[in-house]
């Protein structure tokens, strides 16, 4: 149930959550974000995106005054006025990427791999082509040993025999938690992170910065990657309409599709009751 009065703090995924499906977020959710702001919430865009993508991802959320990327391997603090504030940076080390793909590919066969190597502005992704992958602009083809050549900030995953849920569901039998963190965004790829690093421990830099207890933050998702931050916020957990099945079933309430601006209409709401 919602808690009565305001959250603390309120953290929003963005692409098919704030985000709509043309890849814009509309003056009237930038409008609404900003009287969030006004009204003493601070305000978090929660991402899988990772830091190479940071300029786009404060343009689609130019209230936030925190940005947890990377599926909680980067957490930026936007609100010092000296400038931003890495608080958390987290890699994969690729010597246990390298066996976490081979064991993976001695049960499922043979994967179309890309790895997120660097966080400079725009840097592509490395890895395997796959026509699926929605950005090739940002893609650049590696060999495995080259993508294997560094620590990654998350890596990807695919394989043409299983659908996306049930590769996630495979590896999570075969790799253990303290390896890497799996999951899932949407993309037709799992994701590979370091080991800790989802969304829920990237928030709690973020309320462990503001002083805030988890119970009275207001969390928005649509993916499997949004599920810790469902299960660790307490003030509310709202999904959008056209969230996964998952996230529907574990979220407090229902807002509108990401394209009819819901996470808008119900802060709207929210500040307007």
């Amino acid at each position: 149930m919602t808690r009565p009065g305001l959250p603390k703090l309120i953290a929003t995924d963005l692409d098919g959550t704030l985000v709509r499906s043309d890849d814009t977020v509309s003056a009237y959710t930038h409008g609404v974000l900003d009287r969030v702001r006004a009204a003493g919430i601070p305000v978090v865009g929660a991402t899988g995106r990772g830091p190479r993508l940071t300029e786009l991802t404060r343009n689609d959320i130019r209230a936030a005054d925190f940005l947890v990327m990377a599926g909680g391997g980067r957490v930026v603090d936007q609100s010092d006025p000296a400038g931003p504030v890495v608080l958390r940076d987290e890699r994969l080390p690729a010597e246990v990427l390298a066996r976490l793909l081979a064991d993976l590919e001695a049960e499922v066969g043979p994967l179309t791999v890309m790895v997120e190597a660097s966080d400079e502005h725009d840097a592509p992704l490395w890895g395997d082509y796959h026509p699926s992958w929605p950005y090739q602009d940002r893609f650049e083809a590696r060999t495995r040993d080259e993508c294997l050549s560094c620590d990654v900030l998350k890596a990807f995953a695919r394989t043409a025999d299983h659908h996306v849920d049930e590769l996630l569901e495979v590896a999570r039998r075969i790799v253990e938690p303290q390896v890497a963190t799996l999951t899932q965004a949407g993309l037709g790829f799992i994701e590979i992170c370091p080991p800790g690093v989802d969304k829920a421990t990237g928030l709690t830099v973020v309320a462990q910065t503001l002083g805030v207890d988890p119970a009275d933050v207001l969390v928005f998702g649509d993916m499997p990657n949004d599920l810790p931050m469902f299960e660790w916020a307490g003030w509310s957990r709202v999904a959008v309409a056209n969230a996964h099945p998952d996230v529907r079933a574990a979220a407090d309430e229902v807002t509108l599709r990401n394209d009819d601006d819901g996470v808008a209409v119900y802060l709207d709401r929210l500040l307007s009751r």
